[in-house]
């Protein structure tokens, strides 16, 4: 994995594929190429930023209007040219890009050793190449032979294959893994993202599992593994190309936080208003009567979006009183977990093509559980396998490290937590209208945090030389702290870990030493004095304390270093407000140290490998 573009039509295909990978160089990456054909395939590829391959082709221009490209972040093989993607056969006449994992790459490259192909490089993405080849070589036909092969493939795979028997075709393959086909006028293209075409088309297919498309530059015709035609609607994109730039902020990361306050009102309209005492969820189902079908709640996700279903399930247990696991989702798929159509499901991710979540979403479905996604990209995978759909409306997030998608997520669990509790009759109309009355004064609440980010940018610099960063809080905060380590530890590259502040006395006090920063939460006024002596003890021991607390707390003062104040709201809200500085604090820690804030190393935004 990461990105991949490609191209056929009349013009020329490399600028077109540069532009497109340039636009996927937030998944992440460690090296890149293309391969473009021009009487024979011509092959171009570098270890490092797509800067080097630009370099490379200055250097060994490559011309020709059918090609594929590709951003590879490494996963069999360490990042080097000779592992970097497309790959090709022996005679150079097949090119191919992957995204995904193939699981049974060994067994099927030990078949093909025998059968006497040599291998290059270190990759599973190889073997697909080659299976391909040996298919060719049998029928003549290339589309044949690439179905032939992927039934062989075991795990996931976006695949894009240029052959110089077929100059004026590409062929395009998926299963778990995300692929899209853009629609143009005497061009086509596939894309592993929408971005990467969004400047030429904004009509598009989206490619569901085990389909094969063949695209030429007048059609794009898709099949089902029988070689039997599937006819697909298209996907019309309606969200702006500048939602995906800059906008003149030096960061993508900067970009999507400082969009907070919009994010959080564009996902309450249409379902919170003024004069209406009740959520409404799109067309999710949440009825005392179809609730009353269910014994259990499951809420499973990954990362940033697992996190906030933590919050979630604090929500739903505290509001509804009704039990919620919660479960990273690469081990739910593999917990043998009792499940069966009296369990819901809430799956959360952001791009809607997360590989465990989506395996935990078809593992819970095949046992008749009624699975609801919560989803910010509109026409996933997720967001049309799940039965029901809630969209989170954040737009496109380009940064690595997730800021407003979080937000957008952990406002999907109010409205869901506070819904599922309305229709138990566990809340009353007041109340609700308390909590209603909060959600629509979010935006501005953030929008007083963001006002306040040179106080934020001060503490990250004077604090940037921290060697151990520990987060602590208690309930909801406790919650909020692993957001807010996991983003010190993705962008800034410090250690950092999240503990329930009772636990500390449990063994993590012995780590306690004057180079270790303390970010405490103190949003939670029920949990305030019990975390306050919790600071008391690492401040005995030389830590320097960070306090995150609500306005009016003052006297936290008295025994942390430094305190950002949020704006007072109610329990259940403050959660999305205290990690807004989190998100600011970690921001300016990466740059003081100098990190590639919108791509962390090692890391990728869409993560579709299990």
């Amino acid at each position: 994995m990461c990105g991949i573009v490609g191209y056929v039509g009349e013009k020329q295909a490399t600028p077109i594929l540069m532009d497109g990978l340039k636009s996927l160089e937030y998944r992440g990456y460690d090296s890149a190429g293309v391969a473009v054909y021009d009487n024979g395939l011509n092959l171009v590829k570098t270890k490092g930023r797509l800067v080097e391959l630009e370099k490379r082709l200055e250097e060994f221009p490559v011309t020709g209007i059918v090609g594929i490209g590709h951003t590879r972040w490494a996963t069999h093989g360490e990042p080097s040219e000779i592992n970097s993607h497309p790959h090709m056969n022996e005679e150079s006449s097949m090119a191919v890009v992957h995204n995904g994992i193939i699981e049974n790459y060994m067994e099927i490259r030990d078949d093909l050793l025998a059968k006497g192909h040599v291998f290059v490089s270190e990759t599973d993405t190889e073997v697909a190449v080659h299976l391909i080849e040996h298919y060719y070589n049998q029928n003549q036909d290339l589309l044949d032979a690439v179905i032939l092969a992927i039934k062989e493939l075991k795990g996931s795979y976006a695949l894009g294959v240029i052959h110089e028997d077929y100059p004026n075709q590409l062929i395009a393959a998926r299963k778990d893994s995300p692929l899209v086909l853009g629609l143009g006028e005497g061009e086509n293209f596939i894309a592993s993202d929408i971005p990467a075409i969004l400047k030429y088309t904004r009509n598009v297919y989206l490619l569901d599992d085990e389909e094969v498309a063949v695209l030429t530059k007048d059609s794009i015709t898709i099949y089902d593994l029988y070689r039997d035609v599937v006819t697909k609607d298209i996907f019309k994109v309606t969200w702006d190309v500048a939602a995906a730039e800059k906008d003149g902020y030096e960061h993508f990361m900067m970009k999507e936080i400082m969009e907070q306050p919009k994010v959080i009102k564009d996902m309450l309209a249409s379902r919170i208003y003024d004069d209406v005492d009740e959520v409404r969820l799109d067309n999710v189902d949440l009825s005392k009567e179809k609730l009353s079908q269910y014994s259990k709640i499951y809420i499973v996700a990954c990362g940033t979006a697992y996190y906030s279903g933590l919050v979630g399930k604090s929500l739903i247990e505290r509001l509804a009183r009704i039990p919620v696991i919660t479960e990273v989702a690469s081990e739910f798929r593999y917990s043998d977990p009792i499940i069966d159509k009296n369990t819901l499901m809430i799956v959360i991710s952001q791009s809607g093509e997360t590989a465990d979540t989506l395996a935990a979403l078809r593992l819970a479905q095949a046992a008749g559980t009624h699975v609801i996604g919560v989803v910010n990209a509109v026409g996933s995978t997720i967001a049309r396998e799940a039965d029901d759909v809630l969209y989170t409306l954040a737009g496109p997030e380009i940064a690595v490290a997730s800021t407003k998608a979080y937000s957008a997520q952990v406002c999907a669990m109010y409205l869901i937590a506070t819904k599922i509790a309305m229709a138990y009759d566990k809340i009353s109309i007041e109340e609700f209208r308390i909590i209603r009355n909060e959600l629509f004064m979010l935006p501005s609440k953030i929008k007083s945090i963001l006002d306040k980010k040179d106080q934020l940018k001060a503490l990250a610099e004077k604090y940037a030389d921290s060697k151990n960063v520990f987060y602590i809080g208690r309930g909801l905060d406790f919650a909020v702290s692993m957001e807010g380590a996991l983003k010190i530890k993705e962008i800034a590259y410090l250690h950092a870990e999240p503990y329930a502040a009772g636990e500390l006395k449990h063994g993590p006090i012995a780590l306690i030493e004057k180079s270790t920063l303390l970010v405490g939460l103190l949003a939670q006024e029920e949990f305030y004095d019990k975390t306050i002596s919790n600071i008391k003890e690492v401040k005995a021991r030389g830590a320097k304390v960070l306090a995150i607390a609500m306005e009016g707390k003052n006297s936290v003062e008295k025994v942390a270093d430094d305190v950002f104040y949020i704006p007072r709201t109610h329990w259940m809200i403050a959660p999305l407000l205290a990690n807004i500085p989190q998100q600011l604090f970690a921001y300016y820690i990466a740059c003081a140290l100098g990190r590639d804030v919108d791509k962390p190393r090692n890391l990728a935004k869409s993560v579709t490998v299990e």
